[in-house]
């Protein structure tokens, strides 16, 4: 498979990691990206082409990987036009944000053959999780292309409608930073009840961790395992009913409605022109 990414930037980087060698030779790979210093540490560490502008390799591909800005999007969609006329129908796979496929088509001048998807950071170190969704113009060989890039850094959820990405990107694709927000809180607790910095990182990152596991690991509901830990009167109870009392779990949920609502709206403004 002859793939070629335009962006090769941090989550570029983390899918050529996950790709080179294995899926494809490293050969296979091309990025463009303006970046010198970027373009040659991937070549240094996995043997990939690289090119500074659009260029004919990408005539050969069969699948492109836009991986640049949202706000660049339209933009790269007009340098990329001119190579995809002349290509072999290569699909393309869009990880930018609030970009819908809809609009990235149009741009494309009706081109079809796209897969829009929503990767997380933790796909970084191989243990992401991406959603995607696929336009009708999209064949089953295709589908598979795009599904073996993604699970190159962990798993995949497929989606038959694009209005559900927003809720993809509220809850894993922003979720990372509530997880860190909720780390970041436990640390403070620990530090404000005598523990050095340095022990409540380490215990809220290892609960974080194991708890994570336990759950993903577990047939049970999450609810059960909670349930499992909290006797009625003892500290655990203590600290749920606090948060109850306070609003804290739809606080959340209230949360995760305004990231989805903001995704809806970043893209009705990216697409607008």
């Amino acid at each position: 498979m002859k793939i070629a990414f335009i962006g090769g930037g941090n989550m570029a980087a983390a899918l050529i990691a996950g790709l080179a060698n294995k899926l494809t030779d490293g050969a296979n790979i091309h990025v463009i990206d303006p970046n010198a210093e970027a373009l040659e540490r991937l070549h240094k560490q996995y043997g990939v082409t690289t090119s500074p502008s659009a260029d004919a390799v990408l005539s050969g591909a069969d699948v492109i990987v836009l991986a640049v800005k949202p706000q660049n999007m339209r933009e790269v969609s007009a340098q990329l036009l001119p190579f995809i006329a002349q290509a072999k129908q290569p699909l393309i796979v869009s990880i930018a944000a609030g970009i819908r496929s809809a609009d990235l088509s149009r741009w494309l001048g009706g081109y079809g053959a796209i897969v829009r998807c929503m990767p997380n950071t933790p796909a970084l170190i191989g243990m992401g999780i991406t959603g995607m969704v696929a336009m009708a113009g999209v064949s089953e060989a295709q589908i598979k292309a795009a599904d073996d890039i993604l699970r190159a850094v962990g798993p995949t959820v497929w989606l038959d409608d694009e209005s559900n990405i927003d809720a993809v990107t509220a809850v894993s694709g922003s979720g990372p930073a509530y997880v860190f927000y909720f780390i970041e809180a436990m640390q403070q607790a620990a530090e404000e009840m005598g523990l050095s910095a340095e022990q409540g990182t380490q215990l809220a990152l290892a609960t974080f961790a194991g708890a994570a596991q336990l759950a993903n690991r577990s047939s049970e509901p999450v609810s059960l395992l909670r349930e499992r830990v909290t006797s009625k009167g003892g500290t655990t109870y203590a600290a749920l009913t606090s948060m109850e009392s306070s609003g804290v779990k739809a606080s959340i949920i209230t949360a995760l409605k305004a990231a989805a609502a903001r995704g809806k709206e970043l893209g009705d403004e990216l697409g607008a022109a």
